[in-house]
């Protein structure tokens, strides 16, 4: 069993899972804080979520591609998405996104406004009170989105493979493998694959769940 595809999954889901954090809880920061555009800005935010994975890789092979400005912009300055382990790691962002913001949202949603009022009638500024309050009260959830946007970047398939290829040993991730291992007629390639993606998912939820029940009996006890 070839390891580049764990390798490969394992950097596009870290590197992916950073941008979303702060992406992630960023937008659900501006989205609390836009009240009247917020449905709009939230559904656009969300879009990926329900899309078609193929669907999102042919918008982003639209967007990248070197037939566009951007796509055409970037090959002139000599840096390429399309079939590159960057293009993989930006379909990994488009899969996670998502799940990081509407998990930060729902967080940000349920503080209490009472202790945020009254931090700004003491004087806080928006930042200090963002830094201060809003992430530290919101550490549980925003948690588990990081997890959940690792596994989702970690098993992330159809805008991959459309975006960054099936190159082996460059774009090829565990996902791509075990897709071809069955292309290819070898089951028990494909079983092993699957396996180790099936043990992560698990390990990733179960993760999740500890420190939620951790959380818990700690607010418990206060």
């Amino acid at each position: 069993m070839d390891i580049m595809p764990f390798i490969i999954s394992a950097k596009t889901a870290v590197v992916a899972t950073a941008i979303v954090f702060v992406l992630g809880i960023a937008a659900a920061y501006f989205v609390g804080k836009t009240k009247k555009l917020s449905p709009v800005f939230d559904s656009v935010f969300t879009l990926s979520m329900v899309l078609p994975p193929t669907v999102i890789g042919f918008f982003l092979l639209v967007i990248f591609g070197k037939s566009s400005k951007i796509g055409s912009f970037l090959s002139d300055i000599g840096f390429q998405i399309v079939f590159t382990w960057y293009g993989a790691v930006v379909a990994s962002v488009c899969a996670g996104f998502p799940l990081m913001y509407r998990t930060s949202r729902g967080a940000f949603e349920q503080l209490d406004r009472d202790m945020l009022y009254a931090a700004q009638t003491l004087g806080m500024s928006e930042w200090k009170i963002f830094k201060n309050i809003m992430l530290p009260n919101s550490i549980p959830s925003i948690a588990a989105g990081t997890v959940l946007a690792f596994a989702r970047s970690l098993g992330e398939f159809g805008a991959t493979i459309m975006l960054a290829g099936n190159i082996r040993g460059k774009t090829q991730t565990i996902a791509i493998a075990v897709y071809q291992a069955v292309q290819n007629g070898n089951r028990r390639l494909a079983y092993s694959y699957a396996g180790v993606m099936i043990i992560i998912s698990f390990v990733c939820m179960f993760a999740i769940n500890l420190f939620e029940r951790i959380q818990s009996g700690k607010s418990g006890e206060r």
